[in-house]
């Protein structure tokens, strides 16, 4: 492995790392859980705004000149994002770090699941396969949820979660040009226009933010927005695909994980199944799935191709030198 690919996987695991650990900060401050959201879009935008026009020294340079129609894309994935940081703040409150992450990672799940109707990507049997097992495990970490926990709210709005991760994906789906830093901080653009204005409409006022949250509000905004969305943009751009597919399943595994460390949060054994089938489920998808996507899509390529040299051929007048050895073989045949 380069120094460079070793640099970018570092980046990456250490993006998945901070925001596996975004509940545990969250829990150590002070403020209402709308306002915690608001907080870290401004500090994290502001951030990453000002790195952005340092490093391009303005506006000049930036892809977004280029290619504006892919803006509003990137904005409305960006407030997909804060919508759902807003939901999940009020979620680690309800029913815990661990359990909210883990149903929010259902989105990835439910954007392969919704593929063939989005993008008109195929769903293979390995698939189907793999979001049954997911589900197996959401049943059981909500059913564990609802025993140890009996929050039907938080459960609820922990599942909107992922309908927001879905919006979010499809939205930056359509976004090919712009990328790194300059995507990242549109987005996050977006992120702090949505969670401003559903602040405001909540009808809450700011309340200020007590010495002892100060840290943890600026881990949250500078290390765990800013430095997060800065490393996992970089390097998702210089990593395979795949990589980043099933290393980003480490997400929700460190979260489960810390806040059962850290938060003290009980970690029974239908949740270590349920997390077992969740995680090992969406990796089969990706895995498996993907690679049997990757075969079939050749296999097409080629019947697509044999398809048209067929075609050229007929149009030209000229034989298909394939066919004939059998048709000789038949005449043969035949004459005997």
């Amino acid at each position: 492995m380069s120094n460079a690919r070793r640099s970018d996987l570092v980046k990456y695991l250490l993006a998945l790392v901070l925001c596996g650990s975004n509940g545990i900060v969250a829990a150590y401050i002070d403020l209402p859980s709308d306002q915690v959201p608001l907080l870290r879009a401004l500090i994290g935008f502001v951030t990453l705004a000002a790195v952005l026009l340092v490093r391009n020294r303005g506006t000049q340079g930036l892809a977004a000149r280029s290619h504006p129609r892919e803006v509003p894309y990137l904005l409305a994935s960006g407030a997909a994002l804060g919508t759902g940081w807003i939901l999940l703040f009020r979620s680690y409150q309800m029913i815990g770090v661990g359990v909210t992450t883990l149903i929010y990672y259902l989105g990835p799940v439910l954007v392969m699941a919704l593929s063939p109707v989005l993008f008109g990507n195929r769903l293979n049997r390995h698939k189907v396969l793999g979001f049954a097992v997911v589900a197996v495990g959401a049943f059981l970490i909500g059913s564990d949820s609802l025993a140890s926990n009996p929050s039907v709210p938080g459960l609820l709005l922990a599942s909107l979660t992922t309908l927001c991760y879905a919006l979010m994906v499809v939205c930056a789906k359509r976004v090919s040009h712009i990328h790194g830093l300059e995507n990242a901080t549109i987005q996050l653009g977006g992120s702090l226009a949505a969670v401003a204005v559903l602040f405001v409409a909540s009808g809450d006022a700011l309340v200020a933010v007590p010495a002892s949250s100060v840290v943890p509000v600026l881990v949250i905004g500078l290390v765990n927005t800013a430095v997060e969305l800065y490393a996992y943009y970089t390097a998702i751009d210089a990593l395979p695909v795949q990589s980043v597919a099933v290393l980003g399943y480490l997400e929700p595994l460190s979260a489960v994980v810390l806040s059962t460390l850290v938060l003290g949060e009980p970690f029974g054994l239908a949740r270590v199944i349920g997390t077992a089938c969740i995680l090992g489920g969406a990796v089969w998808c990706e895995l498996v799935g993907n690679r049997h996507d990757a075969a079939a899509g050749e296999k097409d390529a080629e019947l697509a191709r044999a398809g048209r040299i067929h075609a050229r051929r007929a149009r030209t007048g000229r034989p298909d030198a394939r066919r004939r050895p059998a048709v000789s073989a038949a005449t043969q045949v035949r004459g005997a």
